[in-house]
């Protein structure tokens, strides 16, 4: 018998549903109904994977169903499944194609399925988007007071600057209250801000971000995080490595780790100064700290062991 592998589509309204190798399709609500008939269905198809692709959190309620259900699911990157459907030759776009195209990556990529986040780890998940929110919100509202002429105007948008302060506190203090309650996040915790350049912020937003830090090889969790570079060569022609995809605010704060590194970590100092005396370019080098210091605390955790220069 072959095996099923089943891609979603996730819409605000309904999920686009997608089974290879039989081509059945079908969708359902995006509510609580909806995802009991998907559950059921699924569950009597018993597949060896079932895809969804990453959609703004959308996916999040659907994911935790169906894995609730102990179902296998992978939550895929979407810039990976455009790039397969393009290499097929599938241009059109629409919900029930995309799940088709879902489908048919899980069926030749076969992604690694993982479990689904605890409630507590989902919590602190919301939290830290939350408070990134909060940061962006703040940002606008500063640059906009400073472009208004009218003083009156200005008063309003420091109001609302004050007001998303207490609420950044409030979110923070919740986040702290969150890990410190957990016995296993403490410890992760407390291993990674022993690695000079890391504070609570960074550990806190990696156990929301990253929950695979730990668990993963160096190269794994450097692809997963989007700092590993890849080779761009054809023929005899060769392309300068880059980076790209992974996960935005995980590479966001490694660099702003990185930065800290070379400041306060002598060992890391060391490694980005070789780096640019043999010529590579300062955003290169940052990178290339920001992946070691990712390497460093995913053996850090995978170890249980607290930083220790070399």
């Amino acid at each position: 018998m072959d095996a099923i592998f089943v891609g979603i589509d996730v819409s605000k309204e309904q999920l686009d549903v997608h089974v290879r190798p039989s081509d059945q399709a079908f969708a359902v609500a995006r509510d609580g109904k909806g995802l009991e008939v998907l559950v059921d269905r699924l569950r009597a198809l018993a597949p060896q994977l079932i895809a969804i692709e990453a959609t703004g959190g959308f996916e999040t309620i659907a994911a935790a169903a169906l894995a609730g259900a102990a179902l296998p699911v992978a939550v895929v990157n979407p810039a990976q499944v455009r790039h397969f459907a393009q290499a097929v030759g599938k241009r059109a776009k629409t919900d029930p194609l995309d799940a088709e195209m879902i489908a048919r990556f899980a069926e030749a990529v076969k992604p690694q399925a993982r479990p689904v986040p605890d409630a507590q780890a989902s919590l602190l998940g919301e939290l830290v988007a939350r408070r990134r929110q909060i940061i962006e919100m703040m940002t606008a509202e500063r640059q906009r007071e400073q472009r208004a002429a009218v003083a009156r105007l200005r008063k309003g948008i420091l109001r609302h600057v004050r007001m998303l302060e207490k609420e950044l506190a409030d979110i923070d203090d919740e986040i702290g209250t969150l890990v410190r309650g957990s016995p296993a996040w403490r410890e992760k915790e407390d291993l990674m801000v022993t690695f000079p350049g890391v504070g609570n912020t960074l550990a806190r937003m990696l156990l929301a971000e990253m929950p695979e830090l730990g668990s993963l090889s160096r190269r794994e969790i450097a692809s997963l995080a989007g700092v590993a570079p890849f080779t761009r060569q054809s023929g005899r022609w060769r392309g300068k490595s880059m980076i790209a995809g992974g996960r935005a605010p995980v590479r966001a704060a490694l660099y702003m780790a990185a930065l800290s590194a070379i400041s306060w970590n002598p060992p890391l100092r060391l490694f980005y100064q070789r780096l640019l005396a043999a010529g590579k370019p300062k955003m290169l080098a940052l990178i290339a700290v920001a992946r070691k210091v990712l390497v460093i605390l995913n053996a850090m955790l995978r170890d249980r062991k607290q930083w220790q220069p070399a």
